[in-house]
């Protein structure tokens, strides 16, 4: 249907097609791609232009001031920021290399010379879980880079093509799911080994179907829009319809959508580390750490202590941030604006 606020000729006359294409080029044959006229009142309501610069309108100062004003997002963003400053700056502030052995120190108690203690070979728990902070953020932020990017890809294929495509995709996506997401993760470590890179595929494999299926239902709302059938009329290609047109307008979902899922990337982590599977020694790991400190645990409780609390630390803030950041991008309709 040819929006309200552009003359265009009649159907009757020229076509349905033709009708489409003036819907989109406006009254006096601009194309689509040039710059929408804005008057005071800003582009026509429904119009191309309007979803357009949808991206543009979330991506404003106002969501900054918003985000600044927002308590849980500077709590979470504070405490993530403080994280990713020790990852970046451990090596330098760690006061014992953390595979420097003082065996005639081992299960020694925190003191001036060991914060946190010593492990059964003397190395120092302080050094260990500061450098760790670097193992854990690259496995969990690369794996959610893969997962969502991956899953961001099969969604939008998906809700665009619709029909078969749509459903040999979910049928798939529903198959993987139906694996818990630590089962699947030692699946496919089984199959590689346990190493960094096949840790960051594991859990990125874990992540897309889900990402995939939050996607989809984003793009069969925007596949409804008339800017969608604008670009079809124009005979632009599927790749440029979706990387173009949809794409801008789905990241604010996928922006909460990541930031969700970095604090499950942590856990899993976490628990393939405790099982052994996940970053393997000599390079420290806090769910390696807490696997080797359980069973001196009432010798040396500060062995799984201290990891535990940078786990739970880490994973309360990534969940803080993520829902102050998604009641700022999703509230007011930001997305389902998208078909008013």
């Amino acid at each position: 249907m040819p929006d309200r606020n552009l003359p265009v000729p009649s159907g009757e006359e020229i076509g349905g097609v033709a009708a489409h294409s003036s819907a989109v080029t406006g009254a006096h044959g601009e194309d689509a791609h040039a710059p929408a006229p804005r008057g005071p009142g800003g582009p026509a309501p429904g119009s191309y232009q309007e979803y357009d610069t949808a991206a543009d309108d979330v991506d404003s100062p106002s969501l900054v001031k918003q985000a600044l004003q927002t308590p849980t997002v500077l709590i979470g963003g504070s405490l993530l920021l403080f994280f990713l400053v020790i990852a970046v700056i451990a090596p330098v502030i760690a006061p014992y290399p953390p595979t420097e052995f003082h065996t005639a120190r081992s299960f020694e108690g925190p003191s001036s010379d060991f914060l946190l203690g010593t492990d059964q070979f003397g190395r120092d728990t302080f050094s260990r879980v500061l450098i760790g902070t670097r193992s854990i953020f690259l496995v969990s932020f690369s794996a959610t880079a893969f997962g969502v990017v991956l899953g961001t890809i099969v969604g939008l294929t998906a809700g665009y093509y619709g029909g078969k495509t749509d459903e040999v995709l979910m049928r798939i996506a529903d198959g993987v799911m139906s694996f818990p997401s630590l089962l699947l993760a030692l699946f496919v470590l089984t199959m590689f080994g346990p190493a960094v890179i096949n840790v960051i595929i594991a859990i990125g494999i874990v992540f897309i179907p889900r990402v995939a299926r939050i996607i989809r239902s984003v793009a069969l709302d925007i596949r409804t829009n008339q800017f969608i059938e604008a670009a079809e009329a124009r005979g632009e290609r599927s790749a440029y319809i979706i990387l173009r047109e949809m794409l801008p307008n789905a990241w604010p979902p996928i922006v909460v959508e990541s930031s969700i899922r970095v604090s499950y990337a942590i856990l899993i982590s976490a628990s393939l580390g405790f099982l052994g599977l996940g970053v393997q020694e000599p390079t420290p790991d806090w769910g390696l750490m807490i696997s080797q400190g359980r069973n001196v645990i009432s010798v040396a409780p500060w062995l799984i202590l201290a990891p535990a609390i940078a786990i739970s630390t880490l994973v309360i803030a990534t969940n803080i941030f993520a829902d102050g950041l998604s009641r700022i991008l999703l509230a007011g309709g930001r997305v389902e604006g998208a078909n008013e």
